[in-house]
């Protein structure tokens, strides 16, 4: 893939380009495409592929399916096969041309490969202001003001930049980016700060962000390890509006003394309390080697440990699960996992991120019935706060103050300038 990407490139910039040597972007769709051997593809304007015998017309419906491995393009009343991966550039790079992918609309050049001799995966390469127009506005909210916008503008940039060379794709792993679905307020931040990014001692910085803090920033080590940065301290955010949050989970999810073994349905009429909890629990046990089908039975143990950061995060804590395991031969096993003073980053995707939003936790209590917590904040707390930045915004904060807040003893440089 590497060596044709550097040939799309080549190509790439032999047409109409918006501005000379600017940076490109290349990036994989995951977040809306998932796990698929179809997709659906419509072109506007007039591309260019490299097999010679693929034929796409403009306004034409197509379906790109996986079959046996190979690739195969349907629509225009014929069915072609793709020699090897599908590549598709455009004769003009401008807002005329545009691939949309399952009603999704995209600029820029594509690579469509088989993944896993299964699915079907987009690489989406296009320039790098072009790409942050996709990300700014499903990363923060586009109502939100200008400065606010280009504070994101700024950290996005400085985080793609810096993430060039690595296997990018449009979740949160990296940024969530979703094509040409620009917002007007989101474009004027990126084109007003065109090229900007944040340095520091004269390289760029990971730009970290996260959407609340809780109302305390962190540092990098006590998140990833490795040697603390001094941009990153640990401070009260004042401007963070806290963002509290709460869940509860139930000690007994299945009652084993009800269960009616003799009948035909007993094991699909096994239904947990709170199975949004179960099911991220079910995952994380089929990623760590149990097998077959599961079913969650109880949750015998669930605290935290009387450790504590700097930052008043949690760092450790324990958890029990029991749990019945269907395996292929139709036999049902019992079984049960203890994690005992272990690192909350292992816990916490058995909660899943949408309810276990931080670890800075004010309680975690049980009734005899169910546990409940209590925290503040939305993700790793690590540079940036995304609320913050808006409050900052509101009080009359620019986006050079909001990005000196997060990222003391930064500067801010131009892209050009360090070419």
């Amino acid at each position: 893939m590497r060596y044709l990407f550097g040939f799309l490139i080549c190509l790439f910039l032999l047409v109409p380009f918006p501005v000379k040597a600017e940076e490109m972007v290349k990036v994989k769709l995951q977040n809306y495409i998932g796990e698929t051997p179809k997709v659906t593809l419509e072109l506007k304007g007039d591309y260019v592929t490299l097999d010679p015998t693929l034929t796409l017309i403009e306004g034409t419906e197509y379906g790109l399916v996986v079959k046996k491995g190979r690739l195969y393009l349907i629509g225009g009343g014929e069915e072609q096969l793709v020699n090897g991966t599908l590549a598709l550039v455009p004769r003009s790079y401008d807002e005329n041309h545009v691939i949309s992918i399952n009603e999704r609309p995209y600029l820029g050049a594509f690579e469509f490969q088989v993944e896993n001799g299964i699915y079907i995966r987009p690489v989406n390469q296009l320039p790098l202001e072009d790409y942050l127009k996709g990300v700014v506005p499903f990363e923060v909210f586009p109502s939100w003001g200008i400065e606010t916008l280009k504070a994101q503008a700024l950290a996005a940039r400085t985080y793609a930049v810096s993430h060039l060379k690595a296997d990018m794709n449009d979740t949160i792993q990296y940024q969530v980016y979703a094509g040409y679905d620009w917002k007007s307020s989101t474009t004027k931040a990126v084109e007003e700060t065109k090229g900007e990014v944040i340095t520091f001692g004269n390289s760029l910085i990971d730009a970290f962000y996260s959407a609340s803090n809780g109302g305390m920033t962190e540092n990098n080590v006590n998140v990833w390890g490795g040697k603390s940065i001094s941009y990153y301290p640990i401070k009260a955010d004042p401007y963070d509006p806290v963002n509290p949050w709460e869940f509860k989970l139930k000690r007994s999810q299945i009652e084993l003394n009800e269960v009616e073994w003799d009948m035909a349905n007993s094991w699909e009429d096994l239904v947990e309390q709170d199975t949004e909890i179960t099911d991220k629990m079910k995952k994380w046990l089929a990623r760590n080697g149990y097998s077959g089908d599961i079913k969650i039975v109880s949750i015998p143990s669930f605290q935290l440990s009387e450790s504590r950061l700097k930052s008043e995060r949690s760092l450790r804590g324990s958890i029990s699960i029991q749990f019945l395991q269907r395996i292929i031969d139709g036999t049902v096993l019992y079984n049960e996992l203890k994690l005992e003073d272990v690192n909350l980053n292992k816990i916490r995707p058995m909660i899943g991120g949408t309810l276990f939003k931080s670890y800075l936790i004010d309680s975690l209590d049980f009734n005899g019935e169910y546990y409940s917590m209590k925290g503040r904040g939305y993700g790793h707390g690590v540079g940036m706060s995304q609320w913050g930045a808006h409050f900052m915004g509101e009080e009359g904060k620019n986006y050079k103050e909001i990005l000196q807040f997060y990222f003391p003893g930064t500067e801010i440089t131009n892209l050009s300038d360090k070419s």
